[in-house]
């Protein structure tokens, strides 16, 4: 039991970064979580938590450790709830996607979800890059494209589209694209971080674009076209509402490639916490509400 209480302390400061909060959360003093904290440390011989007298970070081994002891802590608090019936969503839920999914979609549906599951807390992670789900402890990521790592599991949970656009000024000044090929005459805003190195599937294959500025952000690329610097190619939903009003206009419709399958993507070899299992379905329901990610075309 006393094992038990240490690996809790320890988990949570993690989580929250801080042993007064612990302390707090437990009742149970800061010199007593340090105390247990340390303890833990002994036991196994090693140092998990870097700590000075305003930082506190996990060491290597620390988050190795982290991560195997929030699923264990998972699957005791599981096992718990289900001996006593419940199958009540709490806990801490981590969860990443691109900066631009997160700010435009994700946020905003948030508050909805917390006042429907009061017990959970979510630490989301806006990320471009390659995020390994397993190392940093991620309970759910949002990922477009085919699932490729078998050490996932992956449930689709909703489609993504790209269409090419730009604002009239640029077409005015450049002239409007009508193959795919024509786009080899235009600046296009290159995505860095696109897994086909620059190419822009369409209809009937890619096309190798080029231009003078690369981007390693969806959102920076909107804002670059915005500014009339040239022809992005970006997910419809993402730029729903400039399409609209009008501030950008849709090339090359007609040629367009088939949508991407968008996924919540979690680990294989861990337990998906109820806390997961409720945010997947709800992130799910939110997608099927929204033009660009249910499958309906936005042009």
């Amino acid at each position: 039991m006393d094992k038990l209480l240490w690996m809790h302390c320890f988990v949570r400061a993690v989580e929250t970064g801080s042993f007064s909060a612990v302390a707090r959360e437990l009742g149970i003093g800061q010199p007593n979580v340090s105390r247990h904290i340390a303890s833990l440390e002994k036991t196994l011989s090693t140092r998990l938590l870097h700590r000075s007298t305003r930082h506190m970070v996990a060491t290597p081994e620390g988050q190795r450790y982290y991560t195997q002891a929030r699923q264990a802590l998972d699957v005791i608090a599981e096992a718990e709830a289900d001996a006593r019936g419940l199958q009540h969503p709490h806990g801490l839920l981590r969860v990443t996607c691109t900066p631009s999914l997160g700010t435009e979609k994700i946020i905003g549906a948030l508050p909805n979800f917390l006042a429907q599951y009061p017990d959970v807390e979510i630490d989301l992670r806006l990320n471009d890059g390659y995020v390994d789900l397993v190392a940093e402890g991620i309970d759910v990521a949002l990922r477009g494209g085919v699932l490729k790592d078998s050490a996932l599991r992956a449930r689709r949970i909703g489609t993504s589209e790209r269409i090419c656009v730009a604002t009239t000024a640029y077409l005015e000044r450049h002239g409007t694209p009508v193959l795919p090929a024509d786009l080899l005459q235009h600046q296009c805003l290159v995505y860095t971080l696109m897994a086909s190195s620059g190419g822009w599937p369409f209809k009937n294959g890619e096309v190798a674009v080029a231009g003078r500025l690369r981007l390693n952000s969806l959102e920076g690329i909107r804002r670059a076209v915005l500014e009339d610097v040239g022809i992005g190619y970006l997910p419809s939903w993402m730029v729903a509402e400039q399409l609209r009003s009008g501030q950008l206009r849709a090339v090359l419709s007609d040629h367009a490639g088939p949508p991407s399958p968008l996924n919540a993507v979690y680990p294989t070899q861990t337990m998906v916490p109820r806390r997961a299992t409720v945010f997947i379905d709800f992130i799910a329901a939110l997608f099927a509400a929204t033009p660009g990610l249910n499958g309906a075309a936005i042009v």
